[in-house]
């Protein structure tokens, strides 16, 4: 707050009116680029409204993790409890395997299947022939459209112990029967398994408009200073795309906790128990099978705050690295 008797020859004011001045102008400007845009807003309405209603407002629902939630008395009605749920959380005994689990499948995921996108979208990349390029590109995409109900009977169908048909040929190789599905120690390559051949071809797609936006005139530069095309890629296409990579990569931290319930859950026995327990099972079996909200919404919003938690380190991480990040 500014004081007037500091200042008594009026500096004060015309202190005031210059950041009054200011910030006029740049509202005057942000109004000017929005109308010159308009059409672009307009656009980008459906998606803001999305994110607004199914986003943003259901955050509302969050209090109810520090309340003792009851649906007949609702959120102004139910009494609150603080961090009690949290406490709870972080004292029970299948915590630290349920974090380890998940932990250890989401790395897993970002170790062997986030590089495997951009290794394909080059690939692609360096084909000359279109029809195969795009028939090629077809078939890699159409495991995203299948459901993990569809993914899972697959799985059933090839690495079941009885029936299923790799351990058929390793009988008649006679290597044996091979307990892939309920074997504790292949669980989460299994699970990563899955991932990669689903979404290896459905991520490329980002890549592949990446490398399609690199000058050609930087390849045909390399090419004239002697690269080959090993050389060409190492030099002129991944630093290209880097800027890309690195953006994806903190995206994926912030789902560190997020496996996926759906894929898990399919694949869950209780031979492979101890394995895969992950928090969204463990919310599912609690909060919607025992009806504890509060509880199992204080679980989603603890996997929220780690997520949000990486991001941010991450991208200071990489802002010190010299990148861009995401802000």
């Amino acid at each position: 707050m500014l004081r007037q008797e500091i200042n008594p020859r009026g500096k004060a004011v015309k202190v005031e009116s210059d950041v009054l001045r200011k910030n006029g102008g740049k509202f005057r400007k942000h109004l000017k680029e929005v109308s010159r845009d308009k059409y672009l807003y307009l656009l980008a309405l459906p998606g803001i409204l999305y994110f607004i209603i199914f986003k943003y407002v259901p955050m509302y629902g969050i209090l109810i993790a520090f309340q003792d939630f009851s649906p007949y008395l609702g959120f102004s009605g139910s009494s609150w409890v603080g961090w009690e749920h949290f406490q709870r959380l972080f004292t029970e005994d299948d915590f630290w395997q349920m974090l380890r689990n998940t932990l250890a499948i989401s790395f897993l995921n970002i170790a062997m299947f986030f590089p495997l996108p951009i290794i394909l979208s080059i690939l692609l990349n360096e084909l000359s022939n279109q029809y195969y390029k795009r028939t090629i590109q077809s078939l890699v995409y159409l495991p995203h459209f299948l459901s993990w109900v569809i993914i899972a009977s697959l799985t059933l169908m090839l690495f079941g112990k009885s029936e299923g048909i790799i351990n058929y040929f390793l009988n008649e190789l006679g290597f044996g029967t091979v307990d892939f599905l309920t074997n504790p120690s292949t669980f989460w390559f299994l699970l990563t398994g899955q991932s990669i051949w689903k979404e290896i071809g459905w991520g490329t797609i980002i890549f592949l408009a990446a490398i399609a936006g690199v000058n050609t005139e930087l390849y045909e530069a390399a090419r004239i200073d002697g690269a080959n095309r090993f050389r060409q890629i190492w030099h002129v296409t991944l630093p290209t795309i880097r800027n890309v990579i690195v953006i994806l990569l903190i995206l994926r931290l912030g789902d560190v906790l997020e496996v996926g319930f759906e894929q898990v859950f399919l694949m869950y026995n209780g031979a492979v128990s101890d394995v895969a327990e992950i928090f969204d099972t463990y919310v599912y079996r609690v909060g919607i099978q025992q009806g504890q909200f509060s509880y199992s919404t204080a679980v989603g919003l603890f996997k929220s705050f780690v997520g949000l938690v990486l991001v941010v380190i991450a991208n200071r991480l990489v802002k010190r690295f010299g990148e861009e990040g995401l802000y």
